[in-house]
Parts: C-alpha cells; sequence; structure tokens
C-alpha cells in the first residue's frame, strides 16, 4: 500500500488532526513517516518587501524560525515513534509553502501527502490563499485532504 507518508503541519489545531490521522494511516501500513514543517526565507532586500536588516540579523531571524519549526515536529515526532511509527521530522526553508510540501515529498520519495484544509471560501480565499489547493493541483504525488 503506502511506504512512505508526509505529513504537512503549520501548528495549528487543524493541522494538528492532519498529523494525527498521518501517524495513525502510518501505523497501519508500515509506512515511513515524514513530518514537514515549511518556514519562509527572510527577505533579503527592500525589493522582496520587507525593510533591509543585516544578514546576520536575516540569518537570526531565519534561525529562529527553523528552531520554532523544528519544536513543532519534534512534538510530534514523539508521538509517532510512540506508537511503533519509523518517523523523521524535518523542516524546510521555501519561498512558498505549497512548493516546500511539493520538494520535501519528492525529495523523501513520498507516496502519499497528508496534510489538511481550513476550507476558506470567497474573498478569504482570495486574499489568503489556499496551500492545499495549490498542493492538490500540482504534486505528482496523492494527496489525502482533511478537514
Amino acid at each position: 500500500m503506502y511506504t512512505s507518508i508526509l505529513v504537512a503541519t503549520d501548528g495549528s489545531d487543524l493541522s494538528h488532526k492532519a498529523v494525527t490521522s498521518g501517524v495513525d494511516l502510518a501505523a497501519l501500513t508500515g509506512a515511513k513517516l515524514v513530518i514537514v514543517k515549511v518556514v519562509p526565507r527572510y527577505a533579503r532586500t527592500y525589493f522582496e518587501g520587507s525593510i533591509p536588516v543585516s544578514m546576520d540579523d536575516s540569518a537570526r531571524i531565519e534561525q529562529q524560525w527553523i528552531d520554532d519549526g523544528q519544536l513543532v515536529v519534534n512534538a510530534y515526532l514523539a508521538g509517532a515513534l510512540d506508537k511503533g511509527v519509523h518517523a523523521e521530522a524535518v523542516v524546510v526553508q521555501s519561498e512558498l509553502v505549497a512548493e516546500g510540501i511539493i520538494a520535501a515529498a519528492t525529495k523523501y520519495n513520498a507516496d502519499l501527502i497528508v496534510m489538511a484544509s481550513h476550507g476558506r471560501k470567497g474573498i478569504q480565499r482570495l486574499l489568503l490563499g489556499s496551500e492545499t489547493q495549490h498542493v492538490l493541483t500540482h504534486s505528482h504525488t496523492p494527496v489525502l485532504i482533511l478537514r
């Protein structure tokens, strides 16, 4: 069935359900689980939409985002390991969350991506976008979406 499942989290309560389901599915199928959190890169210049900061400051900020993301995935990793699932916790840096998830799925040879959808509609979806929709339409890996 599945040999490698990638589950994406943003640390929200909704994504918690997706991670829990991903862990349970991996336990049932004997699949390896990769738990992923995508964090942004810090904009380096004014033209990228931010006030210019020193390279040291931007590196420090990026490292803080990575460290915070690692705390999130490590918490889920412990739960997966407790259930006997062979799992790995990964933080990915990407300009676009969806592209980071797709790239991680390719890198870790995932044969299923599990993620949550906030179910935004109308103007909220237009303004906030839909990472889930982007993954669903651009990934070559099957996607299981939970709400």
